[in-house]
């Protein structure tokens, strides 16, 4: 690793500790606590949510592509209200959660859209073929306003924003957003890597930025070169894109 990855390394665990810490001596966070090396829930989640409803990247999507985390939980209950299909990855990139609205009641939205819902009602699939994806929302630790995003620290949903490229599920113009609370917006520059991957809009309780600067771009796929070959055999949708059977 050279020394200046390194020193990104270093700055983006200050910055995930600076906030963590603050959100919770502010008490801005909701259950599981405490937050710390996790996507943080916030007070103020259903406003922020209320904010992606209403954009028309939202509006037009057909299928959305949400990180399990506590913060896209309503969303997932909106989305699937509002007919749209969820594909929700699986913790430890062991595949998807596929959920069609037109399956379940309006009286079991709520559930499913759950985690522990979704994993006992939903269709799950270790692969995405022929699934097209128009919306991507990842869980933040931190963001800024010119796209720059942090998150838990392990680089897992930045690997699947690349296997979402390398399946052909999206392209660099599928939207990515974010819901964070205010706190979670910070002025400090956020180290970007290679392979981390921006948004293009944050949604936080007081308002909704649309990032204009176009200063990061989007991985284009998978970095095989970053990766350990144990941890590609190990891994089955890995070991398949890469060729290994």
């Amino acid at each position: 690793m050279s020394s200046m990855n390194r020193e990104a390394l270093e700055k983006k665990a200050a910055l995930r500790r600076m906030i963590w810490s603050k959100m919770e001596s502010m008490e801005v966070v909701t259950a599981p606590r405490p937050c710390y090396g996790k996507i943080p829930g916030f007070v103020g989640l259903h406003s922020a949510t209320q904010r992606i409803i209403k954009t028309e990247a939202f509006r037009t999507a057909t299928t959305i592509y949400t990180t399990p985390d506590v913060s896209t939980r309503i969303l997932r209950e909106e989305a699937l209200r509002h007919g749209k299909k969820l594909v929700i990855s699986i913790p430890g990139l062991r595949g998807y959660i596929l959920l069609d609205p037109a399956v379940f009641k309006a009286s079991e939205i709520r559930y499913v859209s759950s985690m522990k819902g979704a994993v006992r009602r939903g269709e799950k699939i270790p692969f995405l073929e022929n699934i097209k994806i128009d919306l991507v929302v990842l869980g933040s630790v931190a963001v800024n306003s010119d796209g720059a995003r942090l998150g838990r620290g392990d680089g897992l949903y930045d690997l699947e924003y690349a296997i979402l490229r390398e399946t052909y599920s999206i392209t660099a113009a599928t939207p990515i957003v974010t819901l964070v609370h205010d706190t979670q917006i910070i002025s400090e520059p956020i180290p970007m890597l290679i392979h981390d991957v921006p948004v293009d809009m944050i949604a936080s309780p007081s308002g909704l930025i649309r990032v204009s600067s176009g200063k990061y771009k989007k991985p284009p796929g998978i970095f095989w070169e970053m990766l350990p070959i144990d941890f590609i055999k190990s891994t089955g949708i890995l070991r398949k894109l890469f060729g290994i059977s």
